[in-house]
């Protein structure tokens, strides 16, 4: 048995309402909302600014299954708009072997099977995902209202990239009901777990897919069970949970909070005498290529050659964005293959980016993530 200074982090063991060193996004746990049935049938539509708040606002008794594919696509716009500035920072690093390298590889694949899962729920229950009309612009809030007052932005991996991924992906904080509340993306998981487990909807498995993204396998959602299954793997993987720390996961892999965290504070996270600290094993901070944070609107004239590049990788980006809505549309493993074919083709207009210096500075340019009109 491992004595506690020598037990490593695992996912179920660490408690949500730890706290973390200064600098850290303070977190507390909470109890998800509930949810109620009724009918409704009819494709979702992208849902208002602030509508976590709204959607979190209905009574109990009018979370139908309207209500519940309103969130499913919320979801869908959540987990799209953290892959760009995940996908920023990694392609930036310069050493891919190493530790933070990896974490944060780890994560993006995570957050591909994510929106894959969510895909799958929103048609299980008799939704069409929309990607493309909903792509984010950065920089900008999270989509929904979820971490009201968080801009998200691209650039390079940095401390205050770090800092603002680990607020991306912090545990659960008090739900409240109001439109200046600020949520979380565990807390809405909670929710739309509680909607599904009321309205219990007929699941249909036509138009999901399969596939295999990272380490994970996207399947289709037949069960109520196989839902609550795949919420669990979303929440678990982003921000943990608040089971006991003896608890045991077959993934040792840390959530993505706490990955995160441990890049910033450069540290592994420990069980000592003193509960859980970031004093492991080191992680070192990797160099990285100093793309600076893409302005509102995009980059202000740049040149023949750098536009040049910019075209070409929104040219791709739009294209995995078009495949993805042709792949849960019936376009099936076909469309998803474009599209994950396409994603990995960004990279290298992304790194030649990364690689060229904007005039006047030190800093260089990066991806913009503008799709095409």
């Amino acid at each position: 048995m491992q004595r506690p200074a020598e037990a490593a982090f695992k996912r179920r063991s660490f408690l949500a309402t730890t706290a973390v060193a200064a600098g850290a996004p303070a977190i507390a746990a909470a109890a998800p909302a509930s949810a109620a049935p009724g009918p409704h049938s009819g494709p979702s539509e992208p849902a208002p600014p602030g509508s976590v708040a709204r959607l979190l606002a209905v009574p109990e008794v009018g979370r139908d299954i309207d209500w519940l594919r309103s969130a499913l696509q919320v979801a869908v716009e959540l987990e799209l708009s953290t892959i760009p500035p995940y996908l920023c920072g990694w392609w930036s690093i310069g050493d891919r072997g190493s530790h933070a390298a990896r974490l944060i590889r780890r994560i993006i694949d995570d957050e591909m099977y994510h929106l894959g899962v969510v895909c799958n729920l929103l048609v299980a229950v008799g939704g069409q995902p929309r990607i493309r009309a909903v792509a984010p612009s950065y920089p900008g809030p999270l989509p929904g209202g979820v971490r009201a007052g968080l801009t998200v932005y691209l650039s390079g991996l940095t401390k205050s990239l770090v800092h603002m991924m680990m607020t991306i992906e912090a545990p659960e904080e008090p739900l409240a009901l109001s439109d200046s509340a600020t949520h979380t993306v565990g807390s809405f998981y909670g929710a739309m777990l509680d909607g599904l487990r009321s309205v219990n909807p007929e699941m249909s498995t036509r138009g999901q897919l399969s596939a295999h993204i990272g380490s994970d396998e996207l399947r289709p959602v037949k069960t109520l069970l196989d839902a609550e299954h795949s919420i669990d793997i979303i929440r678990e993987q982003g921000e943990g949970t608040s089971s006991s720390p003896a608890d045991s996961f077959t993934d040792d892999h840390p959530a993505h909070y706490y990955a995160f965290a441990e890049i910033y504070h450069g540290r592994e996270l420990r069980q000592t005498d003193e509960g859980w600290t970031f004093t492991g094993a080191p992680v070192p901070f990797p160099d990285a290529r100093p793309m600076a944070r893409v302005p509102e609107g995009g980059w202000s004239r740049p040149s023949t050659s750098v536009q040049r590049l910019l075209d070409r990788f929104d040219t791709t980006y739009t294209t995995v964005l078009n495949s993805l809505d042709a792949a849960w549309a019936d376009g099936g493993p076909r469309a998803l293959g474009t599209a994950i074919h396409a994603m990995r083709a960004l990279e290298e207009p992304a790194v030649r980016l990364m690689e060229t210096e904007i005039p006047g500075t030190r800093s260089t340019y990066g991806p913009q993530f503008h799709p095409l009109s």
